[in-house]
């Protein structure tokens, strides 16, 4: 019933900047928190950035400063704008939501992922 689908991931240079965004469809009664991860070749999956239903956010160090995390209610979607971009950031980057059904209640659902690559 649920289904997230990330969008925005592509190839850029060093120093340059990307916008990845994130949409959740279906019998959504209302969504909690909302957040992005990673997972670089050969690592493990890494939290990025999240944001509670009141609009706090949060960053994991290596991207504080450079990214922001935003989210609209509306739309049912939770954006990453991407600044000042380093090789260390090419991963695949998937969105993550606490989403409450009336039939099922709350759990994390997850999308397939959008692929970020930072090379000169």
């Amino acid at each position: 019933q649920v289904q997230l689908v990330e969008s925005g991931g592509d190839l850029v240079q060093p120093g340059g900047s990307l916008r990845l965004s994130c949409a959740a469809s279906g019998s959504i009664f209302s969504i909690g928190y909302m957040g992005w991860y990673r997972q670089a070749p050969g690592k493990q999956r890494e939290l990025v950035a999240t944001i509670t239903s009141g609009g706090s956010p949060n960053y994991a160090n290596s991207v504080k400063g450079r990214f922001t995390i935003s989210r609209d209610n509306a739309q049912n979607t939770v954006s990453l704008q991407m600044n000042a971009l380093i090789p260390d950031d090419t991963a695949v980057y998937y969105c993550n939501m606490l989403i409450r059904t009336l039939l099922a209640g709350s759990r994390n659902y997850w999308g397939t992922g959008t692929r970020v690559t930072v090379s000169s």
